[in-house]
């Protein structure tokens, strides 16, 4: 199973394994992970799963679609390297990805 490191906006660094075919928001709830509140359940409604892909990661990341894009611009803090992390799927490529949880209490 691949292996994600969460670091919530404390600076917590949490490791866990997500299985292939979840996507990273189901992987930091399942994980009870501090910081994606996923109130729209993973259907992209909503930004409050919005994280920071580690630089390094980048250029690994699934294509963002225009939807995620146009739900990115209601984020708080959006930056370069946002994403929404419930449009991301776990997969093998992904093992080692690093994701900084963005400030979703708002």
């Amino acid at each position: 199973m691949p292996k994600i490191t969460y670091i919530t906006p404390d600076g917590t660094r949490n490791e866990v394994e997500v299985a292939n075919g979840y996507s990273v928001m189901e992987g930091a709830i399942n994980n009870n992970i501090d910081g994606i509140v996923a109130e729209c359940g993973g259907a992209c409604a909503c930004a409050t799963c919005h994280s920071y892909i580690d630089e390094a990661w980048l250029e690994k990341m699934p294509t963002m679609d225009d939807m995620e894009d146009s739900m990115l611009d209601a984020a708080f803090e959006r930056k370069h390297n946002s994403r929404l992390t419930c449009q991301i799927e776990v997969s093998d490529e992904l093992d080692g990805l690093v994701v900084h949880v963005a400030e979703n209490d708002y």
